[in-house]
């Protein structure tokens, strides 16, 4: 059973220019310091922040609470398996919110220019 789908897509370059405009204020509110290793590691870091960002968007689209409820952006962390699929870990209130019995999955892509995530929050077991 599917509880909420979630899409977002964002502009490479938005992320550059709030990072540049903004620095250490936009980066700590917005990632975790796992997000942020990982990002700064990276050769196109602009593209791996705007990603995060977009599935973090996605995700509360998906909870069809947005924002709401004291949900901050770092409740939501985004890292990589090693296989390179993208994955999810919840804090706060996020992680209560989902509880045992849902499941939260996430797909990344990009382009030279934009980001994209889809975000899917399911359950397997059949609630007749």
């Amino acid at each position: 059973m599917i509880f909420g789908i979630g899409i977002d897509i964002i502009e490479i370059s938005r992320i550059k220019r709030s990072i540049e405009k903004f620095d250490k204020f936009f980066l700590n509110k917005i990632y975790t310091q796992t997000e942020l290793d990982y990002c700064f590691s990276k050769k196109n870091k602009y593209q791996h922040f705007a990603a995060r960002f977009a599935a973090k968007e996605a995700i509360a689209k998906a909870l069809a609470t947005g924002w709401s409820k004291g949900f901050r952006w770092k409740d939501i962390e985004i890292f990589n398996e090693k296989s390179g699929m993208p994955n999810v870990t919840l804090h706060g209130n996020l992680e209560k919110f989902l509880g045992n019995d849902k499941s939260l999955k996430i797909t990344m892509s990009h382009s030279e220019h934009y980001v994209t995530c889809f975000a899917i929050i399911y359950t397997l077991k059949n609630n007749k």
